[in-house]
């Protein structure tokens, strides 16, 4: 696995990259923003560590640029500070995940190989499919067999975490998490999305392949 760590600090990469080096995982180094960008946009990873505090470009705008560019690499945002803004921030332009200093490298760990899972070995991914589903990372399009169905950025949200775990089950705190990382509002909100998506996905069409999972959440499956 090769992972990306745009740090200033020495004193944390190095302590990083003592923690890493008999791991699986092999590190690529970048001290300012500015080479983590050039780095990350010229180079395959399997996930990028980037710090939010950075010289060149701050860590928010190196994730801005990346997800603008079609990269869909994994990001974990390091902060020294938390704070609900910064945390929601960093989620809404892009990230995948964050840690707040100082952290456990052990965590950090966990989090890394987490979300080399969740996207397959491939930070690179443009579309996902399961079944008659295929959708477009870059353009947020979604195709039923040869339909193509327009949805809002919420019900894509949804969808594209059903696909990922299909067939397992996306569960009802996974789903709330995507749409409101700082806080889920009240439970009949995630309904009317489901709502929704069930009527843009299942509704024009002969079979159902949104299943409510009771007191679980939801999933997607091709099963008559």
């Amino acid at each position: 696995m090769k992972v990306l760590l745009v740090e200033d600090s020495q004193e944390v990469a190095e302590i990083i990259y003592d923690y890493f080096e008999d791991t699986s995982i092999e590190l690529d180094y970048a001290a300012t923003g500015t080479l983590g960008l050039q780095l990350a946009k010229e180079q395959n990873f399997d996930c990028i560590i980037l710090d939010v505090m950075l010289p060149g470009i701050d860590g928010i705008s190196v994730c801005q640029q990346l997800r603008a560019s079609g990269k869909d690499t994994p990001i974990i945002m390091l902060t020294a500070r938390d704070t609900n803004q910064d945390i929601k921030l960093g989620l809404n332009i892009g990230a995948d995940d964050y840690l707040v200093k100082p952290f456990d490298i052990e965590i950090l760990e966990a989090r890394i190989n987490s979300l080399i899972r969740r996207s397959a070995g491939s930070g690179f991914k443009t579309s996902i499919s399961y079944g008659v589903l295929s959708l477009d990372l870059k353009t947020n399009q979604v195709w039923r067999n040869k339909t193509e169905i327009i949805l809002n950025p919420s019900c894509f949200k949804i969808l594209k975490l059903m696909v990922e775990k299909s067939p397992a089950i996306a569960s009802r705190s996974d789903i709330e998490y995507i749409l409101w990382p700082d806080g889920s509002p009240d439970q009949d909100i995630l309904r009317k999305h489901i709502y929704q998506l069930r009527s843009k996905v299942d509704k024009p069409f002969s079979q159902e392949l949104i299943k409510t999972v009771p007191k679980l959440g939801y999933r997607i499956t091709d099963e008559l």
